[in-house]
């Protein structure tokens, strides 16, 4: 069975993920809340498939 990832390796996934789409490391004051926002739903999305996923054999999986 795959390894089950964390609470902080699925922020830290979504945040990679809004930097390497934005093209920004850190948000402008100004973008800072879109910015944030973004990672929340990415990470929150990445909940959700992970909880539904399925492992032959072995049902869904459970969330981090």
């Amino acid at each position: 069975m795959p390894e089950e990832a964390t609470e902080d390796d699925i922020r830290a996934a979504a945040l990679q993920y809004v930097r390497k789409v934005s093209g920004f490391r850190a948000p402008a004051e100004h973008n800072r809340e879109v910015f944030e926002r973004a990672v929340d739903e990415i990470a929150d999305a990445t909940r959700a498939l992970l909880a539904h996923l399925e492992v032959r054999g072995a049902g869904a999986r459970k969330p981090a």
